[in-house]
């Protein structure tokens, strides 16, 4: 099955962008709203304006190519690698990670704006700066309702004990991911995307 998670990251001098987008709905139709989220976020981002603009640019994108009560949430983030400054903006996401000193250290809990494509006030603008070695892990709320056998949802907390774990021994991301499917037995019933970023100084 086709779903609609994406993500997009590039560095353009010292300021990596990224974003990760959760298309509403399964199928082509999330699949295609997925890809022009993508492409007005790159489009925007190329242009070399700021993140409410880039927000902005996204928002009317999806909302003029599929109409009212077609959405899609994102987390669109830009951090200066030289000073290790963060800005983010969060549409409906879950807020990020932070795992700091190899272990999990909290949520970037912020204040959040409308998913893409309904037409959200100017988004807040949340900020932080990042320690050496600080990571900042960016999903979807797939590896959250990703459903274990027997109904019972992954959570919430026990994606921040695989991230733990993740910091204690050294592993990537994808160590998440292959836990994920492990946990369903090899099949999933939830797509499931994480971007991960480390600020090494």
């Amino acid at each position: 099955m086709t779903w609609g998670d994406s993500f997009d990251y590039a560095l353009n001098g010292d300021v990596l962008h990224a974003v990760v987008i959760d298309a509403m709905g399964h199928g082509l139709d999330a699949a295609t709203m997925a890809t022009v989220a993508i492409g007005a976020y790159r489009h925007a981002r190329r242009a070399g304006i700021g993140l409410s603009e880039i927000y902005d640019f996204t928002d009317r994108a999806v909302a003029e190519q599929f109409g009212p009560e077609h959405f899609a949430t994102a987390q669109m983030m830009q951090l200066d690698t030289t000073t290790g400054r963060v800005q983010w903006v969060n549409a409906g996401h879950p807020p990020p990670v932070l795992a700091r000193n190899h272990r999990v250290a909290g949520r970037l809990a912020a204040p959040t704006t409308l998913p893409v494509g309904l037409g959200g006030a100017e988004p807040r603008i949340s900020e932080l700066g990042l320690e050496r070695g600080d990571r900042v892990l960016c999903f979807t709320d797939g590896p959250v309702e990703e459903h274990r056998t027997g109904g019972e949802e992954f959570g919430e907390d026990q994606l921040i004990d695989c991230v733990n774990h993740l910091e204690r021994t050294g592993r990537g991301v994808r160590a998440v991911t292959h836990t994920l499917k492990r946990a369903r037995g090899g099949r999933t019933t939830e797509d499931a995307t994480l971007l991960m970023v480390e600020w090494r100084g």
